[in-house]
């Protein structure tokens, strides 16, 4: 019985945690600036070619983007080098028009 009532209020802390406001009035956890590439960063490769994108959130220095790649192996391959890819997508980004 401990255990699940441990449970229920660790649930309820969690939920909690995704409705906090900061004081400028914006949610402490920021949403992820939507992938802008059709293809992976890293490959080159069209999204979806090779099965379903792997789908994974860089967070550094206030960034909070969401990277797509073509398989699990480019994972790896753009956290050797995430500036280089990084300076990629900034610039797709940047290209798009505002909505």
């Amino acid at each position: 019985m401990k255990k699940l009532i441990a449970c229920i209020v660790f649930a309820v802390m969690a939920c909690l945690a995704t409705l906090i406001v900061r004081a400028d009035g914006t949610n402490s956890v920021a949403q992820p600036t939507p992938y802008p590439l059709d293809y992976c960063v890293v490959s080159g490769d069209k999204l979806g070619d090779m099965g379903t994108p792997v789908e994974f959130i860089y967070q550094t220095n206030g960034i909070n983007q969401e990277i797509k790649f073509c398989c699990p192996d480019c994972k790896p391959k753009f956290l050797k080098d995430p500036d280089k890819y990084m300076a990629i997508i900034q610039k797709a980004e940047a290209g798009k028009p505002s909505k």
